[in-house]
């Protein structure tokens, strides 16, 4: 699905910072700043390839300072995140969320960034985006333009709205902030200082290669948590990269589904175009939304956040 090209501001200056994995490909990290700097912006990379350590874009210190000297870099816009991967939790004790929150840029990334969004959230009530990174989103070969124009219109303009569909979907009307991200990552967050305290909101998900299953397990720890009773309503993004089998009898995605609704009187909805996938919604966290859904279609829609 494409979208019409928008006119991205000249001179937005972006940096790119790894507060977790590193980009395997040189070509691909490269060809992502060739094309931010195409839009008309101006790049500035914290990270560096050479320094990678183990699987991390760097030891933890150096990614720590990559997040602080982007906070404080007076010409920065825009904090995109390289990639997700693993080692943004290694960071959150360290983390001045009160630099990142005061600086009025816009930290933009998901997966494994949705730790830092999350403590974000929770230490200073600062919104942040869930949205692309330069690797896959902007390094990619065949790049998504549906990505790029909810990305840019979505930060552009201080309200946006996304649109999606899926059989079966309760009909509902809910309001209240929007949060949310990887779902791995949020449940991993339960019981720490780093984890929201949301009443009614708007709990958005999404992960990969995880079996239905598995996100039933995580779903039903949230449940027995009372998280998810607290929320006016579940948005489920894409749940894919898993195999089922012959063991699986019939239990897959919808099944599961079925019987998450039945354990909630919290309305859950499914088919919101986000999460690892190439045509991804870019979803802003802390922000005020309405959620609202008949025959099956349903729209999203934020404001009261942030913008360029």
């Amino acid at each position: 699905m494409n979208e019409t090209p928008i006119e991205v501001p000249s001179g937005v200056s972006v940096a790119i910072v790894a507060p977790g994995g590193y980009v395997e490909d040189p070509v691909a990290y490269e060809r992502g700043l060739t094309r931010l700097e195409a839009l008309g912006c101006r790049t500035k990379s914290f990270y560096e390839p050479e320094g990678k350590f183990q699987r991390f874009g760097g030891s933890d210190d150096t990614r720590l300072a990559q997040l602080h000297d982007a906070a404080s870099d007076a010409d920065t816009k825009i904090i995109l995140a390289l990639r997700g991967g693993y080692g943004t939790t290694r960071l959150l004790d360290w983390i001045d969320y009160e630099l990142l929150a005061s600086s009025g840029k816009l930290l933009v990334g998901h997966s494994d960034l949705t730790a830092l969004q999350l403590a974000l959230l929770a230490k200073t009530g600062a919104a942040s985006f869930s949205g692309p990174m330069l690797w896959p989103d902007f390094g990619r070969e065949d790049v998504s333009d549906f990505t790029h124009y909810h990305f840019w219109r979505c930060l552009m303009q201080r309200t946006h709205t996304v649109f999606a569909q899926y059989e079966d979907n309760p009909s509902i009307s809910a309001s209240g902030m929007l949060w949310g991200g990887n779902l791995a990552m949020l449940t991993h967050l339960l019981g720490s200082e780093y984890f929201p305290k949301v009443e009614k909101g708007i709990l958005f998900l999404e992960d990969i290669s995880e079996h239905p299953y598995r996100v039933e397990r995580m779903m039903i720890q949230l449940m027995r948590a009372g998280v998810i009773d607290r929320q006016s309503a579940v948005v489920l993004g894409d749940f894919s990269g898993y195999q089922l089998n012959a063991y699986d009898n019939g239990y897959d995605f919808n099944a599961m589904l079925t019987y998450l609704r039945a354990q909630t009187a919290t309305p859950i909805l499914a088919g919101l175009p986000y999460g690892h996938i190439r045509d991804k919604a870019t979803l802003v966290i802390g922000s005020q939304a309405e959620v609202m859904s008949m025959d099956g279609r349903f729209h999203l829609t934020m404001s009261a956040y942030p913008s360029l």
